[in-house]
């Protein structure tokens, strides 16, 4: 008897953090949780080689409608802005999609930003409680620290992601 007195400790729940109302398992503050994608070009990344530069993160798919909406806004207003800066980087993570498929989505979107495989949303995993919805971008501040996450498609929000990413960069 005495063992079923134990079975609602927090040893034998799940390790998976709670999530917030919008699905993320991680907080602004936390360090970003690493991982290593392949890009639609076949190059490898790891977001911890990138310390020292201010990264976004934007979680996508190609059946996701907000994410069409978003992503000509991400490359017109963050790419295009920033993307000679060598501070900073910008990945789109295709959530669970195959390769060509991907690079399909690019093409009809008319995006030039890396977008990189995530297979299995396991990357997606890492952020968000798995079966949580997209469009979400993380931005990341030089020391690999999450400083300001999105979800879905806001205007407000989108244009204080875009001021955040300008003061990061003016450091």
């Amino acid at each position: 008897m005495a063992g079923f007195l134990f079975a609602g400790t927090p040893q034998a729940c799940s390790q998976q953090p709670d999530a917030d109302a919008a699905g993320y398992i991680v907080k602004v503050g936390d360090m970003a949780p690493d991982f290593e994608m392949t890009l639609t070009d076949g190059t490898q990344v790891k977001l911890s080689s990138l310390r020292g530069k201010v990264v976004m993160l934007q979680f996508t798919a190609s059946w996701c409608g907000v994410c069409r909406k978003e992503m000509p806004f991400i490359e017109k207003d963050i790419w295009q802005k920033h993307k000679d800066n060598s501070k900073f980087a910008l990945y789109g993570i295709d959530r669970d999609e195959p390769l060509e498929r991907v690079k399909a989505f690019a093409s009809q979107t008319k995006i030039t930003y890396p977008l990189g495989l995530d297979l299995g949303a396991d990357i997606f995993a890492r952020y968000a409680e798995r079966n949580a919805g997209i469009t979400r971008n993380v931005l990341i501040d030089e020391t690999g620290k999450i400083v300001m996450m999105t979800r879905l498609y806001n205007e407000e929000e989108f244009a204080s992601l875009c001021r955040k990413i300008d003061e990061l960069l003016e450091k």
